[in-house]
């Protein structure tokens, strides 16, 4: 029996995140999840219609998660770390399960240590002794390398590459195409730019950018 499932976020982070659960579906004997909606505080209207031509109906405001059976679990559409971890703390108020998802076509070793609410989109990559925390996304072509940890809300934008035994700290976030050489720390809260190269240590709510990333 499928479960009911509900994206919150009708943007483009969230629709994905729909594309993701058809695609777990359409490879299983037994598709898992039945996306029962999604839920927004302000969404535009194109945004709103797009996610409605996903095939779910908008169920309302977040508030509209309480409403549902305590069965139903919840995965979070929103890429930017900080308003995730908010999001999430608004959730947890709700005591509803949080889904993981793992695309058919990304790759997560099988000793992966994960806390709930993972999401892996198309591409990704996670490979041996990782350790990861709530709600990390790895999205399209994004690489999270042997013996990583990973602190809750994280968040690898498409084409990012994380070498092994790095630590990223909670709700950083590794922008597109970006690197972070082995061995290196990236804060709590910290940014690294789309296309830059880490090659030190990146302090806690630091943006760093750039080849070498400053």
């Amino acid at each position: 029996m499928s479960l009911d499932l509900v994206v919150v976020g009708c943007g483009g982070h969230g629709r994905e995140i729909a594309q993701i659960v058809a695609a777990v579906n359409e490879s299983a004997a037994r598709p898992p999840w039945r996306l029962a909606g999604f839920v927004d505080d302000d969404p535009s209207e194109s945004n709103r219609k797009r996610a409605e031509a996903c095939g779910a109906p908008f169920l309302g405001t977040l508030a509209a998660i309480g409403q549902l059976p305590p069965e139903t679990h919840v995965v979070i559409g929103v890429g930017d770390p900080r308003v995730r971890q908010k999001v999430a703390a608004r959730i947890d108020t709700y005591r509803r399960p949080a889904a993981s998802l793992v695309h058919p076509d990304a790759t997560v070793g099988p000793d992966l240590v994960s806390a709930e609410g993972l999401v892996v989109f198309a591409g990704g990559r996670i490979t041996t002794n990782v350790t990861a925390g709530r709600h990390l996304h790895v999205n399209q072509n994004a690489t999270l390398a042997h013996d990583c940890v990973v602190g809750d809300y994280v968040s690898l934008h498409p084409l990012a590459a994380v070498s092994g035994d790095c630590h990223l700290g909670t709700a950083a976030l590794i922008g597109a195409g970006a690197v972070v050489l082995q061995g290196l720390r990236v804060g709590t809260g910290a940014t690294v730019g789309a296309g830059a190269c880490v090659v030190r240590d990146v302090p806690p709510q630091t943006v760093v950018k750039g080849v070498p990333a400053r």
